[in-house]
């Protein structure tokens, strides 16, 4: 029964693309409503934010699932590319059975697990636990394998015990992928693929196309980067939204969703060190590799909501309040010439989707 299975799965998992670049449509079609009214929108409000769309970002494609089903889309919705940052908060989602059924322990020590790095750790930074990895408060100032991280805000190796300090510090992240991936015995790709993209229906996924990068002279962690589409996002988000239920099944734990997206750091000190009060974006909350959010230009929709940020204007928000999900993707390599989207234009776009729904 078992080999029939593997063999079902290499079956589906090959329709439109095995042994090739092409993508893998495994998944159904997102549900749509049948206009803007009918989903609850104001057409003209949404129509105004298709313009500035082209005026004034550089998205390369664009998703809006209310309730469940498709609102709106712009640009390339089925280009598979990089997402950036936003595998943390993957990596964050696939944690959670591992959690539950004991084989990550948040209260494992680095010394427990001996993980080490290019030219050693230090005794105080081996006290740091999964934990602190996971919300970005290690201590660990090690150097990463990959750019992108807040090198502004970098302390002196060991000044600092672990849980004391915030540094969104690629090194924290990339050490958790390694860490997740030796207690688990599989990789993180195949977890998403059996966790997430099979049960949801990705439409685009393509395993081939998965892969880790990385200066591994400084540091044995390379980046574990995930390359999705902008549709297949969205059933990210939507997952996170539904509290890991699927078609009526119960894919994630509930009770780990809502802690990882639950503040662990709070805005003033993540708004500080980013510069976000100057910005306008909201200002930021950061839990367990997602970004908190309540409130956005005066307005209380925004209760509860959470994002996935990457780096060049990638981005997953889920509103809770207003049952909406956004995934949104600048494909700066291939589709706008290297130009990004901002994380403030990013965010006035959700805020015209928030407002076009009456």
């Amino acid at each position: 029964m078992k080999l029939l299975k593997k063999i079902l799965l290499s079956f589906f998992l090959c329709i439109g693309g095995c042994g090739s670049e092409n993508k893998n449509t495994i998944g159904q079609p997102w549900e749509e409503y049948s206009s803007y009214e009918d989903g609850g929108f104001n057409e003209k409000k949404l129509n105004e934010l298709t313009k500035f769309i082209e005026e004034k970002s550089n998205t390369s494609g664009l998703v809006v699932i209310s309730n469940g089903k498709k609102i709106y889309q712009y640009g390339d919705i089925e280009d598979i590319s990089y997402i950036a940052s936003c595998r943390k908060s993957v990596l964050a989602m696939l944690m959670g059975k591992y959690i539950e059924n004991g084989m990550i322990d948040l209260n494992a020590t680095l010394n427990d697990l001996n993980i080490d790095d290019v030219e050693g750790l230090m005794e105080i930074e081996k006290m740091a636990t999964i934990n602190h990895l996971a919300t970005a408060r290690s201590g660990i100032f090690h150097i990463a394998s990959n750019s992108g991280y807040d090198t502004k805000n970098v302390l002196k190796r060991g000044s600092v015990e672990p849980g004391k300090y915030y540094l969104y510090n690629n090194w924290d992240f990339n050490a958790m992928g390694f860490i997740f991936e030796k207690l688990t015995g599989n990789l993180i790709y195949k977890e998403l693929e059996e966790q997430i993209a099979i049960p949801t229906g990705f439409q685009d996924w393509n395993f081939k196309m998965q892969k880790k990068s990385g200066d591994l002279t400084k540091s044995k962690y390379p980046a574990y980067h995930m390359y999705l589409s902008t549709r297949d996002m969205a059933k990210i988000g939507q997952l996170m939204l539904n509290e890991g239920v699927w078609g009526g099944k119960q894919l994630l734990s509930k009770k780990w969703l809502k802690k990882i997206v639950t503040q662990i750091t709070p805005k003033d000190t993540v708004s500080k060190r980013r510069g976000d009060s100057k910005s306008l974006s909201p200002n930021f909350g950061y839990s367990y590799m997602w970004w908190n959010f309540d409130e956005f230009n005066g307005n209380n929709n925004y209760r509860n909501s959470y994002s996935a940020h990457g780096y060049g204007g990638q981005f997953i928000t889920v509103i809770p309040e207003v049952g909406l999900v956004i995934a949104h993707k600048t494909n700066f390599r291939k589709k706008t010439n290297g130009k990004f989207t901002p994380k403030d234009v990013y965010y006035q776009i959700v805020d015209f989707v928030v407002n076009a729904k009456k």
